[in-house]
């Protein structure tokens, strides 16, 4: 069966939201369970907490992490498990040996 094309946009959306280390960073850290902006914030020092926030909230527009305020605080959680799964897929496929290449000119 063939996608229409705004089904492959939405496919390509949502495979963009993959293409940020950040981001990456973001799920593998609220894999261990929901966590507090500033909790992230600290499990990645290289970056800002507007950074965090910027990427956080495309993660939430994906649907693939959930927030809830609690007091002051807002926490994160994964919302879309299946993205573990997508995870390890790539994963899998970048730590399978790769065949030679012949080049040519």
């Amino acid at each position: 069966m063939k996608l229409e094309l705004s089904d492959l946009d939405r496919v390509a959306a949502l495979f963009r939201v993959f293409s940020e280390t950040t981001r990456l960073a973001l799920l593998q850290e609220l894999k261990e369970g929901p966590k507090a902006v500033g909790e992230l914030v600290a499990a990645m020092p290289a970056t800002t907490q507007a950074n965090v926030s910027k990427q956080l909230k495309q993660l939430h527009d994906a649907g693939l992490v959930a927030r809830r305020k609690h007091g002051t605080s807002v926490i994160y959680e994964i919302a879309e498990p299946l993205v573990f799964e997508l995870c390890r897929l790539a994963c899998e496929k970048l730590n399978r040996p790769q065949p030679a290449r012949k080049l040519e000119f």
